[in-house]
């Protein structure tokens, strides 16, 4: 009877709102309930536990003095939440009931606020340069094989600490994310389609063997934290506070294999316009001797390996004026190489088909293991497609396909896009042999479509007569969408 009872002890929950750093008995009401998280289970009485309801009241004094709460699941990798000797007691009486493998809860949400607060920057579109300024506090959480995940924790931002044969430094087992949050006018936070990042997330773990978590646990976590860091969103049309959720493995082994141990975590930057002054174009250098990703690799995951080997083609291009490196990987076709991504970027292009009526189609390359799919990628190709006017297209696309539609003057726009710029638009592609192909773009009608009024670039079949730039029309439509379509906190 008492192993069942405690079993059932250990089975429930108590959630409380944990705060480390503050007077614990402002979060609890004279009946002892707490107020819980936006989307915790609000409970009324504070630790009724069936069968053991008499002696869960000895633990209160313990729950205000430590900020902790009592009667976590036995999955939790920080320990039985309950005093010393009754775990001790549990132990002893129950050697069979072993700690199960745990995933990220947010009732199980630890926040520590930092005592020693930055001063925000400005607003500046010239200086708050990208992913140079952190705030002040980040969410992580820690997993062992066999135990599963720690309890998720908000602290203040600062070094992780990691043993030198950690095997993220030695294999690269690390994944990441790019997400934003903007501010309304309203003063809402809002987030575009996160569910995509975490899904995207997950794949990338699953196929570096990292740890599998709850994506939906997780995005109300990193929701937390935004919330924390609330006055670090900028409430100005362009600024932003960008989300690097980012998983490594910590286990210290030198040896190619699975990791034991991992360690998630999610810091924030608030960031500026990336076009200051509007949309600038940029020229691409175009790589066919160093690649990106190849079939059967990891192209289509966010990992960290797939970034570190782009540097020096970066390096390369920019001494022939490139910001960018457009990536085509020969594959022994005499047509000409496999048109890939450039840099961090999907890669779109408006070609005009062969003939006097030519129609339009907006060319991107498919999602066939080379190519990550981005949010920005899809949310651009479900806008385009509504616009109406002409074809759009995820198919294989081949240099010297892009090669011939210059020539001919076919090739009308190309552009970039990805969470840090939303469009990037290109003026020219730069071989090895410093021939370029020059790109059209055409500026005066892109600042037309960025100074149009919100909620009108995205409708379809609109009237005739206005200059045409799919770039300005996309970068106004992907403005409106996020005032309305973007998940609210």
């Amino acid at each position: 009877m008492l192993t069942r009872s405690a079993r059932r002890l250990l089975g429930r929950t108590c959630s409380i709102a944990k705060y480390q750093n503050e007077d614990f008995s402002k979060f609890v009401d004279n009946s002892g309930a707490h107020h819980s998280h936006r989307k915790g289970p609000a409970l009324t009485e504070l630790c009724k536990f069936t069968g053991l309801d008499g002696e869960c009241s000895g633990f209160q004094n313990d729950i205000l003095k430590r900020g902790i709460s009592c009667g976590h699941r036995v999955f939790s990798t920080t320990g039985f939440r309950v005093l010393d000797p009754l775990q001790q007691g549990m132990s002893e009486m129950m050697a069979d009931l072993a700690p199960l493998p745990s995933d990220i809860r947010y009732e199980d949400l630890v926040i520590t606020r930092s005592k020693h607060l930055q001063v925000k920057p400005k607003l500046d579109a010239t200086t708050l340069k990208f992913g140079a300024v952190y705030s002040d506090h980040m969410l992580q959480a820690s997993w062992k094989d066999g135990l599963g995940w720690t309890a998720p924790s908000i602290d203040p931002l600062g070094p992780i600490s990691l043993h030198p044969c950690a095997q993220v430094l030695h294999y690269a087992v690390e994944c990441f994310e790019g997400m934003k949050c903007y501010k309304g006018k309203d003063g809402r936070l809002r987030l575009f389609r996160p569910d995509m990042n975490m899904d995207r997330l997950a794949r990338s773990a699953a196929r570096l063997t990292l740890p599998h978590f709850d994506k939906v646990e997780l995005l109300e976590c990193i929701k937390e934290l935004l919330r924390v860091e609330r006055d670090w969103v900028p409430d100005k049309e362009g600024f932003s506070v960008y989300i690097r959720p980012t998983m490594i493995g910590t286990h210290p082994f030198l040896g190619v294999g699975p990791t034991r141990e991992a360690l998630l975590f999610v810091v924030l930057s608030p960031v500026g316009p990336y076009f200051p002054s509007g949309l600038k174009p940029i020229k691409l250098y175009v790589e066919t001797q160093n690649v990106r990703a190849f079939p059967g690799g990891v192209g289509d995951k966010k990992i960290g390996g797939n970034y570190a080997p782009t540097i020096l083609p970066q390096l390369n291009g920019s001494h022939l004026g490139c910001s960018q490196v457009l990536f085509v990987l020969q594959d022994g076709n005499s047509t000409g190489g496999l048109v890939g991504e450039s840099g961090s970027m999907n890669m779109f292009f408006l070609i005009r088909q062969e003939g006097k009526d030519g129609d339009l189609e907006l060319v991107t390359p498919p999602l066939d293991g080379l190519i990550l799919p981005g949010v920005t990628r899809d949310t651009v190709l479900t806008l385009a497609r509504g616009f109406g006017g002409m074809k759009v297209s995820e198919r294989p696309l081949r240099f010297d396909e892009l090669e011939r539609a210059a020539e001919t003057g076919r090739l009308l726009e190309v552009f970039g896009t990805g969470t840090a710029c939303m469009i990037q638009p290109v003026m020219g592609l730069v071989k090895k042999d410093h021939t370029e192909i020059a790109i059209p773009f055409n500026e005066e009608a892109a600042k037309y479509w960025l100074a149009k009024p919100p909620g009108i670039a995205a409708l379809p079949d609109l009237s005739g007569g206005e200059p045409f730039s799919l770039c300005g029309r996309l970068s106004r439509a992907l403005l409106d969408v996020r005032s309305y379509e973007w998940s609210q906190l």
